[in-house]
């Protein structure tokens, strides 16, 4: 939610950045001693909770409370992490334990208080107490460790005057540190600005993971097929590795040999590699969408929330292919950019609105493809975009179509791929974890390339045609023949 700052009407919204580190090793063992002390201030407070609770004495919980714990305990408790530090745990921890104490007084029985113990953990570093120069980065420390500064693999995007916060984390066995801005929303000049009376619906999915009918008849859908096969393929990869390092994985009870701890960490790399390609695609679709809003100045986002499917139990295979869909993270690629470029988002209920005609407002069997036709009015379209189209015309709070007619199907459709980093996406690469798809067994000749244009239809140029074809691969030269 855009905020002002300063009491003006200056309206800032926070993002944020993951920049890589470039260490050496003395810096990655003391970025990674604070990563454990972090996880030992956790622990800690874990077991106080604990101990209280077997007393039978009131919950510890609030953040000021924790800093006079913290105070109690002295200097130097925890290595090299300074209070700083060692703060932004005891507001990671209070903020857990209460928004978990709202969930369980609202009757949600599910909700869990924080109580598992972590080997590291995040640390948080506030504006004031960092110092960011160009690619420089120097972290406090506790008082009579030196100083330690850092590298980064890439310039900050953000202004160094907007920075509010660094966050020093681990993921896959590498350091990463997300920087935290404060960024102004966008102003335009006059008759530029996103309009609020111009709403567009969109429709959430995993083929598709936008598609948006917009005012005016104008429709995008973005194409996320590139973001369905990593996935696919990425799991493919994991039965494949798990099922050959199966034999040697160390029987309960006994400790892991150092062959095996490097296979874990093979494995933690491909799976943290495997998040960034698809957080990076789906922030590029969510790109495209906001980029189609201000061209055609749509002022209103109505975003129909399909996350109610995340309760279904609807097999093995198909949950595992919805938790792989990330609907939370899609939602807010979405709302933040949107917000950043002053274009207001609402959350909508999507039930039903694949299956409701868009023209006579009749309800009919959901198709299976992408197809929709009506067997009322004999009307027809891609169901995506009448899904967009219905979203349109809901209201927040309530699955009842509102009193306007929302957008008419759109007969201007604009298509985009998202996810254009991707293995196999680019000519220049090709993902090796994919079997070859013509040829022999043994190999993949690469894309397939088209036939070879017909240089004429007289008997004179039939000899220039066949020298041509005969340079062709001999499965590009069947095909030609």
């Amino acid at each position: 939610m855009p905020r002002c700052r300063g009491g003006g009407d200056r309206r800032v919204v926070y993002r944020t950045a993951r920049v890589g580190l470039r260490v050496t090793a003395g810096q990655r063992r003391r970025c990674f001693g604070l990563l454990v002390s972090a996880a030992d201030v956790w622990s800690c407070v874990l077991d106080l909770a604990r101990w209280r609770h077997q007393d039978r004495l009131p919950p510890l919980a609030g953040y000021q409370q924790l800093c006079r714990e913290l105070a109690a305990a002295g200097p130097g408790t925890f290595g090299e992490l300074d209070s700083v530090g060692a703060r932004s745990v005891l507001r990671r921890y209070s903020d857990a334990w209460f928004a978990a104490a709202k969930r369980r007084k609202g009757g949600e029985s599910a909700a869990r208080y924080p109580r598992r113990k972590r080997r590291l953990l995040p640390v948080r570093y506030y504006h004031g107490t960092f110092t960011l120069d160009g690619r420089r980065l120097r972290l406090p420390v506790a008082r009579g460790c030196p100083p330690l500064w850092v590298r980064l693999d890439r310039d900050v995007p953000y202004p160094a005057g907007q920075v509010r916060s660094v966050t020093l984390i681990s993921e896959g066995g590498r350091l990463y540190v997300e920087v935290t801005a404060e960024v102004p929303v966008a102003t335009y000049s006059s008759g530029k600005q996103p309009d609020p009376a111009r709403v567009a619906g969109v429709d959430l999915g995993i083929i598709h993971p936008f598609a948006v009918a917009g005012p005016d008849g104008h429709g995008l859908v973005v194409l996320g097929r590139a973001i369905r096969a990593e996935t696919r393929l990425h799991l493919s990869d994991t039965k494949q590795r798990a099922k050959a390092t199966a034999r040697r994985s160390p029987p309960p009870g006994r400790a892991r040999s150092r062959r095996w701890n490097k296979t874990r960490a093979r494995q933690r790399a491909r799976e943290a590699a495997h998040r960034r390609r698809v957080r990076q695609a789906q922030h590029e679709a969510a790109a495209e969408v906001v980029g189609w809003c201000l061209a055609h100045r749509v002022g209103t986002l109505k975003i129909g929330d399909p996350r109610g499917v995340l309760a279904v139990r609807a097999g093995r295979r198909h949950n595992k292919r919805v938790r792989d869909w990330r609907i939370g993270h899609l939602i807010s690629c979405l709302t933040g950019k949107a917000e950043q470029a002053a274009i207001v988002t609402m959350l909508v209920d999507e039930r039903g609105t694949s299956s409701t005609c868009p023209h006579c407002r009749k309800r009919v069997p959901k198709p299976a493809g992408r197809a929709f036709r009506c067997r009322h009015c004999g009307f027809a379209g891609h169901r995506d975009l009448v899904g967009g189209a219905n979203i349109a015309s809901r209201v927040p709070g309530g699955g009842s179509m509102g009193a306007g007619p929302g957008n008419r199907f759109p007969d201007q459709i604009t298509h985009r791929r998202a996810g254009n980093h991707l293995p196999d996406v680019s000519p220049a690469r090709r993902d090796p974890r994919r079997r070859p798809h013509h040829g022999d067994a043994g190999g993949s000749f690469g894309r397939p390339r088209p036939a070879p244009p017909d240089v004429g239809t007289s008997l004179a140029n039939r000899p220039q045609r066949d020298a041509r074809i005969t340079q062709l691969h001999p499965a590009t030269r069947a095909n030609a023949g």
